[in-house]
């Protein structure tokens, strides 16, 4: 592998937002897109850590949707959001032969409804998703105190942290419809501590899944990016496996 060197950019979507993205660069002929999720943006430490884990066997891209990050516009709850990931995984076409995404809580929401009338990708994880967004519990009483708010507000979570918030009544794709027409391979990761995406949502999207699937609980796992934190091993031991199999 080449030492990996770092190139940025901007794209523009179909309803003139711009995406601001950052591709490392490798060497290799995949690459893995990664999409966050609420509150987040591609310079948040633990996506910095998931692309160390990776860049070995393949190149990478984050990106910011909209409203987070160095992206123009306003969160749209996974309304709109579908033209950020689709503009990305065209760019990245045209690069790579092979595309694997990885997508992070809404962000794993947005993958899966845009990857239902695409065909960029040749596998999917879906970290922390959603089966309904309009049956998100997010039980704030369970609230994650460590991860949430210690380590958000006062750690190394409060880099690349932040959202400008759009209207969120706009109407919205289920990725429980739209899990039925993807055709590519699909692995599922969730934690049973996630309090605000309860794991119960993967296994609906697993049993609706019609492709090769895989479907990892992991116990006493916190919600979507923490995962990363809390329980690195296992995470990222089903990334590298599950890519390994598909991509």
């Amino acid at each position: 592998m080449s030492i990996p060197t770092s190139v940025s950019g901007i794209l523009s979507t179909p309803d003139n937002n711009s995406i601001a993205y950052t591709n490392y660069i490798a060497g290799h002929d995949a690459a893995i897109v990664i999409a966050h999720g609420f509150f987040c943006s591609k310079d948040a430490v633990l996506f910095k850590s998931l692309n160390d884990a990776i860049i070995d066997k393949y190149d990478t891209l984050l990106f910011d949707f909209r409203g987070h990050g160095s992206s123009s516009g306003l969160f749209t709850w996974t309304s709109k959001e579908a033209q950020d990931l689709e503009c990305v995984l065209k760019h990245v076409s045209k690069k790579y032969s092979k595309i694997g995404l990885i997508g992070f809580s809404l962000g794993a929401a947005t993958s899966i409804n845009t990857l239902a009338r695409t065909n960029y990708v040749k596998s999917l994880i879906a970290i922390s998703a959603p089966s309904d967004f309009n049956k998100i519990e997010f039980k704030l009483w369970k609230v994650d105190i460590e991860n949430d708010l210690v380590y958000n507000y006062f750690g190394d979570g409060k880099i690349g942290k932040g959202v400008r918030p759009g209207p969120f009544w706009l109407e919205k794709e289920k990725p429980v419809n739209s899990i039925k027409s993807v055709r590519i391979p699909v692995q599922y990761i969730h934690g049973t501590s996630d309090w605000t995406i309860s794991h119960k949502h993967s296994q609906i999207l697993f049993d609706n899944t019609i492709s090769k699937k895989r479907l990892v609980i992991i116990k006493n796992g916190p919600h979507a990016e923490f995962l990363i934190r809390k329980k690195y091993d296992d995470t990222i031991f089903a990334i590298r496996s599950w890519f390994r199999e598909t991509l």
